[in-house]
């Protein structure tokens, strides 16, 4: 037996007594719909493919027609596939579901810059039957524009070359006995078609940020060092009794605005106040203990990372006050982050 239209593409079929008309307007939060909607809570928790999100209900039935209003309006709760802790399961890629679940709450598309899994989110949207979001995916993203010339090499630049579609003010170097600065003093005249510097770059000046963003943004090239001091134990029994990772601080090693632009309020700069922007320090350190965080706001700042590494100890616990038995790892690391 065929299902109804509104039945097509719905986990586990149902929704058998939808209209065949048209779409139904969804129901309000906490109501059910004449098709099911029975015995969903307000606050819905979601596992998508591993990653767990919580929202309204109404956040879900946002967009009439979409795959989860059809889900959460056409079908009763007890015939939606659900993980080991009773969460409502789908099997999407669970990081790119936090763009579609931004979406549903105020139908916009937010993006992080350079941001290069488009296609594949294009391809989410098809699949929750979002038609305004694929056509915004579609849709070429802005070419990013050159706002000024005139760059000079920034000290703390992490690429070799400037980004593509930004000019350059190259400096000529004066011929010998030539003229330009003041009291026969060596000068530089501003010229498109000048020399480069000793390393065979632009000569770039170090005040403004190879960023197309341009000047005033915030936004520059450079690296940030993320480091941590971890430990663990591990007992008799490696497999029961192992205590897994324990972070006591997140460092920040790098240049003042750097880490105060990626990490804003939640860097604590007590060990090291008034330090001036364009200074570097060591002694930053993070107001949490996640290290999944720091990595989220790099990655969202548009960071990559570069290099990392470290380096481990054991002891035994009675060493430290522990049972006789248990051995105590501790370990330090750095992740090295690159924004180009």
């Amino acid at each position: 037996m065929a299902l109804a239209d509104s039945a097509r593409g719905l986990p586990n079929g149902g929704g058998g007594n939808a209209s065949r008309s048209g779409v139904r307007a969804p129901p309000e939060p906490g109501t059910s719909g004449p098709g099911g909607g029975e015995g969903f809570p307000e606050i819905v928790e979601l596992n998508v493919g591993g990653q767990v999100y919580v929202t309204r209900r109404g956040t879900v039935l946002s967009v009439p027609g979409s795959l989860l209003w059809r889900m959460f309006s056409q079908q009763e709760a007890s015939e939606l596939p659900r993980d080991s802790k009773g969460r409502f399961f789908l099997d999407r890629d669970g990081f790119l579901f936090r763009y579609v679940l931004d979406y549903l709450r105020d139908q916009e598309l937010v993006l992080p810059e350079r941001f290069p899994e488009r296609s594949r989110l294009q391809k989410e949207a098809e699949y929750f039957q979002l038609p305004d979001l694929v056509r915004r995916l579609a849709a070429a993203p802005p070419a990013p524009t050159a706002r000024f010339a005139g760059l000079l090499r920034d000290p703390s630049v992490c690429a070799d070359e400037p980004p593509v579609g930004l000019s350059y003010l190259e400096a000529e170097l004066p011929e010998a006995g030539g003229g330009g600065g003041g009291g026969g003093g060596p000068g530089l005249s501003a010229s498109p078609t000048s020399s480069r510097s000793p390393s065979g770059g632009p000569l770039l000046a170090p005040s403004l940020s190879l960023d197309a963003g341009g000047p005033g943004t915030g936004r520059r090239s450079g690296y940030i060092t993320i480091g941590y001091r971890g430990s663990y134990t591990i007992g008799r029994d490696a497999q029961a009794d192992a205590k897994f990772r324990r972070v006591a601080r997140i460092t920040v090693c790098g240049k003042t605005a750097l880490a105060k632009e990626v990490f804003g309020e939640t860097l604590n700069e007590s060990r090291d106040p008034d330090r001036p922007p364009e200074r570097y320090t060591a002694r930053y350190y993070l107001k949490f203990n996640f290290l999944e965080q720091a990595f989220d706001r790099l990655s969202e700042a548009g960071f990559r990372m570069a290099a990392c590494s470290s380096t481990g100890t054991c002891a035994f616990a009675p060493e430290q006050g522990g049972p006789a038995d248990d051995k105590i790892w501790t370990s330090y690391t750095e992740y090295v982050f690159c924004r180009e």
